[in-house]
Formats: structure tokens, C-alpha cells, sequence
């Protein structure tokens, strides 16, 4: 029984800890959040998964926004993409050097204007390796490779709506988010709760046993 207890707790603590890794691992756009009609920074956060460099990101632009800025990047050029209206429907940063190796991350940033109308923005992402392969983000929620969604909220109806103040505050939904997301006090304190739980069952089969 000890053995058997053993091997369990083994394989759960592990499990525990892949899945934090790869839930910590999707391209994410921030903010999460963003309010109709504003003006917003969005960011886009790619980490790097394999043990070849990321060269290229393309992100689809929805018409639940309208992307007019991108913020230069060192190491990497853009390439965007219009419709015949002249409104951009997709960018791709191209690495210039050596991209994104394994154990790094980068960040894209650009500017527009969320829809008047607009519920929820559906970013899919492009992610191509050196090798030439590519990891399409674009599936539902509880995919493997989910698309990254923005949640819209409808405004008050005043100026603030729709200027910097909206942009400063993805500024600090972004970092606020980054430190949540790169601690790793909730998968410790899982694992421990992990432990301690499976140790009360062993003690209490051990005691019924001996009983």
C-alpha cells in the first residue's frame, strides 16, 4: 500500500507541475479586458517553446478593432497587411537576428481603437519556428492551442472611454498580470496541498489497517 500511495503522489506532483508550465506557455494578448470605443495599447506576449528560435509572429487583426500603430521593435521588422478599405487585417514580426530562443520571451506592442459594438476580440496567432514549423494559436478556450481573447465591457458614455487614461490602465492590467503570472507561489502552494493531502490518506489507511 505504501508503494502504491508513493507512485501516486509521484505522478500527481508531476502532473501538477507540467501543467503549470504549459498553461504559463500560450501567446497572450493584453489587456484581457478593454472597454468599447477606447483607445488601447495592446501587447503581444510570446514565449518561445522549442529548442529553435521563434523568427516570425503573425497576429489577425478582427474587425472588433482597429489597429492604425505598431511600436518598433529592435531585432525585428513588420509587415502588415490591408483590405481593399485600407484597414490593416494583420501584422508579422520577422526576426531580423536570431529571434526568440528557447528560453526567452518577447513582447509586440501596438495601438488602435476598440469597436463601438465590439463584445469580445478574438486574437489568432501565428508562431514560426526556424525550422520552418509553425504553431497556429487560433482554437477555442480548452485547446491545446487556444486563440487569445480580449473580453469587451461596454463604456459610461464619457470622454475618458476612449483616451490615454484607457491606455495607461492596460499598461498596469499588463504588469499586474506579468507578476501574477510569473510567480510561482501558486503552484508551490498546490503542490503542498498535493502533499499533505495524499500523506492524511496514506496515515489513515495505515491506521485502519494496523485496526
Amino acid at each position: 500500500m505504501k508503494k502504491q500511495v508513493t507512485a501516486l503522489l509521484s505522478t500527481l506532483v508531476l502532473s501538477t507541475i507540467a501543467f503549470a508550465g504549459t498553461a504559463s506557455a500560450h501567446v497572450v494578448v493584453y489587456p484581457q479586458e478593454a472597454t468599447q470605443g477606447s483607445y488601447e495599447k495592446f501587447t503581444v506576449r510570446v514565449p518561445s517553446e522549442k529548442d529553435v528560435p521563434t523568427t516570425k509572429v503573425k497576429i489577425d487583426i478582427p474587425k472588433d478593432v482597429e489597429i492604425s500603430r505598431f511600436e518598433p521593435k529592435e531585432g525585428w521588422k513588420y509587415d502588415i497587411q490591408k483590405d481593399s478599405s485600407g484597414l490593416i487585417t494583420s501584422v508579422t514580426w520577422i526576426a531580423t537576428g536570431t529571434g526568440l530562443s528557447s528560453t526567452e520571451f518577447g513582447e509586440f506592442n501596438m495601438q488602435g481603437k476598440v469597436g463601438d459594438n465590439a463584445k469580445k476580440i478574438v486574437w489568432k496567432a501565428y508562431q514560426t519556428y526556424k525550422d520552418g514549423s509553425t504553431v497556429a494559436w487560433e482554437g477555442p478556450a480548452d485547446a491545446e492551442a487556444p486563440a487569445s481573447i480580449t473580453t469587451v465591457v461596454k463604456g459610461n458614455g464619457t470622454e475618458e472611454d476612449s483616451h490615454t487614461p484607457a491606455t495607461n490602465q492596460a499598461t498596469e492590467d499588463n504588469q499586474t498580470d506579468n507578476n501574477v503570472s510569473t510567480s510561482p507561489l501558486p503552484v508551490t502552494l498546490s503542490i503542498i496541498a498535493l502533499v499533505l493531502g495524499i500523506a492524511s490518506l496514506f496515515l489513515s489507511l495505515r491506521r485502519n489497517k494496523q485496526g
